[in-house]
């Protein structure tokens, strides 16, 4: 156990702590809790958008999934994710930042009706379960490795849940905002560092290189069998389009100072995180070159204590500084963003048509202790689900938000003639497939992904739904014109 490491490790997280109960000084009102008061400058929504998708899974689930199948493995993220935000930014920021919306649900409510808003919110509440338990999951192993097993993975998920806890009920979204800026900053020096001494350790880059060719790692399309294409564009959607309807998201491009900034921060945020990502994935390919069969059968078997262990088996304490930091960095910047985002759907969205007039105060005060006992949930169930990769809580985590919330949005925003009771079809038939094609319900899953088909009939479902009574009026109407005439 490496002393001075953990006490560094100790003192960042206290910094980010003080950080967050200072900009709880600054929390006038809800506004200011959930969007930071719409206030942050270019560069601040720029870090802000980069942090949302950089976490646990960018740093410890895609470089081991990157080594064992190449490009092709990883299309759901970073691509999907970092395409995800450059649509936000070119197509949804702008439109929703001058609705002056306090949530994503909202939208609904304003378009289509307060049934399908509390629908869709519990769609995206229900998504973030995955995608917290992840960062959890992560703090956990983190602080497991750090201690040697001194401190069991359980009991870092407890105190990695604290220490995010306590500054994001104190400071809400401009303590996340805040913590955001100064975490990636440390994510993208410690990273960069330790990427040029990765490669020192593998004899240059060039050697790093060589070995991706010879492995056939940047593979990125898959074989032209219809199967196979079907599943990979599945696989892409599922982040790209999935993540497009969430709290989070749309926390950030509302947080900016105008609606140009809104757009133009998330489009470069999710340009850099694609191009950032790349970097675990360079410093564990650096690892197998080191490493050699011992890389390739951790990365199998045991993926998530790849990178960690090759940085404090084959790197200086100051690397390992640096590195933990970039990593905390990291989980912790998404898993504050992550139980804020559901929390403030839940309250503005679900608890507020049960109590439609509840006051800002007591709405802030319903939102603090939300957080708390989402996080109590988030951390009970990746209790429960301990053992499961990453990357798997992260990637299952956005298709229910892509079959049953992404059509009505998007209709909602593009399409004039889009309907409630389009919206009411779409979101029963993208539900409704989506889980027909569970392995449990039956096999169709095997043949063709369920959230594509999902997704194929959520659109059929708005379209339908929007068209047909339309359609039958005007086929009344022409009938009882004809009536008339005879």
């Amino acid at each position: 156990m490496n002393t001075t490491l953990i006490v560094f490790v100790v003192l960042y997280l206290l910094g980010t702590l003080a950080l967050g109960v200072y900009a709880g000084t600054r929390i006038k009102n809800t506004t200011d809790f959930a969007i930071a008061g719409r206030s942050l400058p270019l560069v601040m929504v720029v870090t802000t958008t980069f942090a949302t998708w950089f976490g646990a899974e960018t740093v410890m689930g895609i470089p081991a999934k990157f080594v064992q199948g190449g490009l092709n493995a990883i299309v759901e993220d970073p691509f999907g994710a970092g395409t995800c935000l450059v649509l936000v930014g070119l197509f949804f920021a702008a439109r929703l930042y001058r609705q002056n919306l306090l949530t994503i649900g909202d939208f609904y409510r304003k378009r289509f009706g307060k049934g399908i808003e509390v629908f869709c919110s519990v769609a995206i509440i229900l998504s973030y379960l995955g995608w917290v338990a992840a960062q959890i999951t992560a703090l956990g192993l983190v602080f497991s490795v750090l201690t040697d097993g001194g401190m069991s993975e359980t009991a870092g998920m407890i105190v990695g849940t604290l220490a995010v806890l306590i500054y994001v009920v104190v400071g809400g979204f401009l303590a996340v905002a805040w913590t955001d800026f100064i975490q990636m900053i440390v994510l993208v020096i410690g990273l960069s560092v330790i990427g040029f001494y990765a490669a020192e350790l593998a004899g240059g880059g060039g050697a790093v290189l060589d070995m991706a060719v010879k492995a056939d790692l940047w593979k990125f399309f898959p074989d032209a069998t219809f199967k196979d294409l079907a599943f990979f564009i599945a696989a892409g959607i599922t982040m790209m389009l999935g993540s497009i309807p969430q709290q989070d998201v749309f926390q950030r491009v509302t947080s900016a100072k105008n609606a140009e900034t809104a757009s133009r921060g998330a489009v470069i945020g999710g340009l850099c995180y694609i191009a950032f990502a790349f970097v675990p994935m360079f410093i564990v390919a650096c690892a197998v070159v080191v490493m050699g069969g011992n890389a390739l059968e951790m990365a199998k078997n045991d993926y998530q204590r790849l990178l960690p262990t090759f940085v404090l088996t084959k790197m200086p304490l100051l690397m390992q500084i640096l590195f933990f930091g970039a990593l905390l960095s990291a989980i912790k910047s998404t898993s504050s963003a992550t139980l804020l985002a559901p929390s403030t759907s839940f309250v503005e969205n679900i608890v507020k048509n049960l109590r439609p007039h509840m006051g800002d105060r007591q709405q802030l005060l319903a939102t603090r202790w939300t957080i708390v006992v989402f996080a109590a949930l988030v951390l009970a169930y990746a209790i429960a689900m301990k053992g499961t990769p990453i990357y798997d809580l992260v990637s299952s985590a956005y298709q229910v938000t892509l079959v049953g919330a992404f059509v009505p949005l998007v209709m909602g925003l593009y399409w004039r003639r889009a309907t409630t009771q389009g919206a009411i079809w779409s979101v029963g038939l993208g539900i409704g497939v989506w889980i027909l094609f569970f392995p449990q319900v039956s096999p169709l899953g095997e043949q063709f992904p369920g959230q594509l088909a999902g997704l194929i009939a959520a659109f059929a479902g708005m379209v339908g739904g929007s068209l047909a009574p339309q359609w039958l009026a005007n086929r009344h109407e022409h009938g009882r014109h004809v009536a008339g005439l005879n």
